[in-house]
């Protein structure tokens, strides 16, 4: 199986965000991440491919997959056959944002609730 071309335009601290960004390390996908808090441009130019403001949003093989979950990415994979089936799971949800205390904690740092440490590091 070749590996698809994956753009993600992501939120430094965000529990969609991190859903997406949990199945693609699952399937062991290499991806670009464009932070589109740290980097406004970002945010722009994802409007302007997708139509839309709401993020995430990930570009695979030029297919633009605006405002999505990690569970949508995933099942847009498995149904254009650009993963297989696996046995890894995932240490964060990936079919929903976080509290504003799962917020706070990433924003620190500190574990989540599953144990995994959710602060970004570029």
């Amino acid at each position: 199986m070749n590996q698809p071309t994956i753009t993600a335009y992501l939120k430094t601290y965000c529990g969609w965000s991190e859903g997406v960004r949990a199945v693609l390390r699952k399937h062991q996908l290499p991806f670009e991440e464009k932070d589109i808090i740290k980097n406004p441009a970002f945010r722009w130019e994802m409007e302007q491919k997708s139509g839309q403001p709401l993020s995430p949003c990930v570009v695979v093989n030029g297919q633009m997959l605006a405002d999505i979950s990690g569970d949508e990415v995933e099942t847009y994979l498995l149904a254009n056959q650009l993963v297989g089936v696996t046995a890894a799971t995932t240490s964060v949800p990936t079919d929903r944002g976080c509290s504003d205390e799962e917020h706070a904690a990433m924003a620190a740092g500190l574990p989540s609730e599953t144990g995994a440490r959710v602060k970004f590091i570029e």
